[in-house]
């Protein structure tokens, strides 16, 4: 399966939506973002590994994901599953955790001045388009601040190589 994406980043407001055309089914795209054995071979930024991926994937549902660096440090990451529409969307509340998937404060992770929201909701879509999938991730942080930070740890630009990687893990599924 042949797949060429068309990358598109933007800001309004407080939110970041992160968007992106992928040359498959939805119902693909969605079984690839929400499977444990897929999400291992693309979570996590360009040269990150994911090791360990838990996903409880109903209403109310958590999940725990692991992200190693090439220097072996783990960030892990966790949250809540508000709504599940198979396979148009999902809604979560995401946060830093540890090893357990108990939430940790960012600043731990990244600094204490950043200004890290200490949890988001995130809204993940999959739309039908031309017989692809456009998919959107949606942030909605409270505040101008969390926003730049957000921005600042670079996550606009990991979404953007985990998506890259989400391409290949489809074409190879």
């Amino acid at each position: 399966m042949k797949s060429k994406t068309k990358k598109k980043d933007n800001t309004k407001n407080n939110n970041i939506i992160i968007s992106r055309i992928i040359n498959a089914p939805p119902r693909k795209v969605f079984d690839v973002w929400t499977k444990p054995k897929h999400i291992k071979h693309w979570w996590g930024p360009e040269h990150f590994t994911a090791p360990i991926i838990k996903v409880d994937l109903r209403k109310g549902g958590k999940y725990l994901y692991c992200m190693q660096g090439p220097d072996g440090k783990k960030y892990w990451s966790g949250g809540k599953f508000i709504e599940v529409e198979i396979p148009k969307r999902v809604v979560v509340l995401d946060y830093f955790a540890d090893e357990k998937g108990n939430k940790i404060d960012p600043a731990k992770v990244f600094g204490a001045d950043i200004k890290i929201p200490k949890e988001s909701i995130v809204t993940v879509t999959f739309d039908d388009y031309k017989g692809k999938t456009k998919l959107t991730i949606l942030y909605s942080p409270k505040t101008l601040a969390e926003k730049k930070a957000l921005i600042k740890v670079q996550m606009v630009e990991g979404w953007n190589t985990s998506l890259d990687k989400l391409v290949v893990c489809i074409k190879n599924s």
